[in-house]
Formats: structure tokens, C-alpha cells, sequence
């Protein structure tokens, strides 16, 4: 499945699951900064969809 096709509950799953991962105290430095950054890109095309929905309220409810 494509990343922009991804719902935005997948996308906070990924994340909780990411963070599940940095919680392991085996976890390398090197793999937990790759968890992080993927971590952070899910998180941050969450937020996008949820300013997209907002807008879209905004604009049902302005008619």
C-alpha cells in the first residue's frame, strides 16, 4: 500500500508500533534514529490529514 493512499488510522498504528520499538532498551542508536525519522513522517502525514479534514469542515459549514 502506498504511503498517500494510507488511511490516517495506519498511519497512527505505524506510529504507536514505531514507538513500541524505540521503547526496546536493545534497540541500536542507528536503529532508533531510522524508527524515529519514520516514526515522525507517519505522525506528520496524520497531522496533514487532519488539517485537510478541518479545512473541509470549515468550508461544508461556511455554505
Amino acid at each position: 500500500m502506498d504511503n498517500e493512499t494510507q488511511s490516517f488510522e495506519l498511519k497512527l498504528e505505524n506510529a504507536k508500533k514505531t514507538l513500541e520499538k524505540l521503547m526496546n532498551p536493545e534497540i541500536t542508536l542507528e536503529d532508533s534514529v531510522k524508527e524515529y525519522e519514520a516514526g515522525m513522517k507517519e505522525l506528520s502525514e496524520a497531522q496533514k490529514m487532519l488539517e485537510d479534514a478541518q479545512i473541509k469542515i470549515q468550508e461544508i459549514k461556511s455554505k
